[in-house]
């Protein structure tokens, strides 16, 4: 839903005086700390946060803090690089042909791709809108993208509502990119030009442009997990199971998906575990604390085989014919070969969360400790930052501190990420 404020230039604004106004709101805040009411309400707010964040408005341009190489090891593992093709279609190509530049940032600010105008990319760099470049509003001052980061919303900031006086020439129009599974922020789109970028139209392209983004992103995850095994030896497509945050197994083969009560996802998941089977009698003990009866067990594999389609369900002990690709095993193997943003990505909330079944429960904790420790080993703060804003992460006292340590002060999230390991602290000592 959009914002009163989003727009920069209101309809029927000039925006020639307009910026004349800005202008002189603009000496003033730099000046006294005041604002008149020709400034809206979040560029004070912006302006008043990064000035506390220790941004000189008349000597502050963005820090470059990744450097050529490392810029392209975040590209290349970072869950945004699989949209660009779309980005670029929709908006770049346009972008370039009306003298505009676009930029994709993570979820900590920095910029990891700017596209868009030859001539105008030349400009930019004498401002530091550069690749690898720290846009966060608490580093660069007000400006879309970090100010989109900070408030999570599509933002437009026009000409002399940046707060760095290097870039009051520019006006630019941006919007967050969300997982489109867990909601967490992967990083900001951004268009960026003279006066038109203000412009309605301008925003709603960008918006129109970061949903279709979070869309792609769907579909290839989709489209990844249709293809992840490929085919088992018999030709066939080999199926899917997902349980990450789920209550329920979603089971997938050819273009059957079925959700599976809770026991049947318990029962099929530990088949797809094991490479020998099990028995009733360690069914039993894996499902329950309580002893069950083999007729139980026995009972509810009758029911689950009218549900597995194509995959054969086998006795004595019981064990699939057939393998089943899991989205645990994309988070394992992310992890075993080091790509742990990767497996942040990939990991969607603990294994089943709602199961008591006792092997069940260790899967669950033995995963989600291991991907914390990988993450914990780390200082990427934008794969703290994917894992802290979802609902397995909210609450995670040591995440957050990790993030806070490794997110430098002038970073447009510093303060929110402050305050939430404060909340959690005054929690903790209750």
């Amino acid at each position: 839903m959009a914002h009163s404020n989003d727009l920069a230039v209101p309809p029927g604004a000039d925006p020639a005086t307009l910026t004349r106004f800005l202008n002189v709101a603009h000496d003033e805040f730099v000046s006294t700390g005041l604002a008149g009411p020709a400034v809206r309400q979040l560029v004070v707010e912006s302006w008043q946060r990064s000035v506390n964040s220790g941004i000189n408005p008349e000597d502050t341009r963005a820090p470059i803090r990744i450097n050529e190489q490392a810029l392209a090891e975040i590209r290349a593992a970072h869950p945004l690089s699989t949209v660009m093709p779309v980005i670029r279609r929709l908006l770049v190509e346009s972008a370039a042909e009306a003298g505009m530049l676009v930029a994709v940032s993570d979820a900590a600010g920095r910029l990891l791709w700017v596209e868009g105008s030859t001539g105008l990319r030349a400009r930019a760099e004498s401002m530091h809108f550069v690749e690898g470049a720290d846009w966060s509003e608490a580093s660069a001052g007000t400006n879309a993208p970090g100010t989109a980061l900070a408030l999570d919303r599509p933002v437009q900031i026009f000409g002399p509502e940046h707060l760095s006086r290097q870039v009051t020439p520019w006006s630019c129009s941006a919007a967050p990119i969300h997982d489109p599974d867990t909601g967490a922020i992967l990083g900001v789109l951004d268009l960026t030009g003279g006066n038109e970028v203000a412009a309605p139209q301008s925003l709603s392209l960008v918006r129109a442009t970061a949903a279709a983004a979070e869309s792609e992103l769907k579909l290839h995850r989709l489209g990844s997990a249709s293809f992840a095994s490929r085919f088992t030896a018999s030709g066939w497509a080999a199926p899917r199971m997902d349980v990450l945050g789920s209550h329920g197994a979603v089971l997938s083969y050819a273009s059957t998906t079925t959700r599976l009560s809770l026991r049947h996802s318990e029962m099929l998941l530990l088949l797809a575990c094991t490479e020998h089977g099990m028995t009733t009698g360690e069914l039993a003990v894996a499902l329950s604390d309580d002893e069950q009866a083999s007729v139980t067990i026995r009972a509810e594999f009758s029911r689950l085989r009218g549900l597995l389609g194509p995959i054969e369900l086998a006795s004595r002990p019981y064990r699939l014919t057939n393998a089943i690709d899991t989205d645990i095993a994309h988070v394992r193997e992310a992890l075993r070969t080091g790509e742990v943003r990767r497996a942040v990505t990939a990991y969607k909330g603990p294994i089943l969360p709602t199961s008591t079944a006792p092997a069940i429960e260790r899967m669950r904790d033995e995963l989600h400790m291991h991907l914390r420790s990988s993450l914990l080993a780390q200082n990427d703060a934008d794969a703290f930052l994917s894992f802290a804003d979802t609902a397995h992460g909210r609450e995670d006292y040591e995440i957050w501190q990790a993030a806070l340590s490794v997110l430098p002060p002038t970073s447009p999230r510093y303060a929110q990420v402050a305050s939430h390991c404060a909340k959690l602290d005054a929690e903790l000592g209750q």
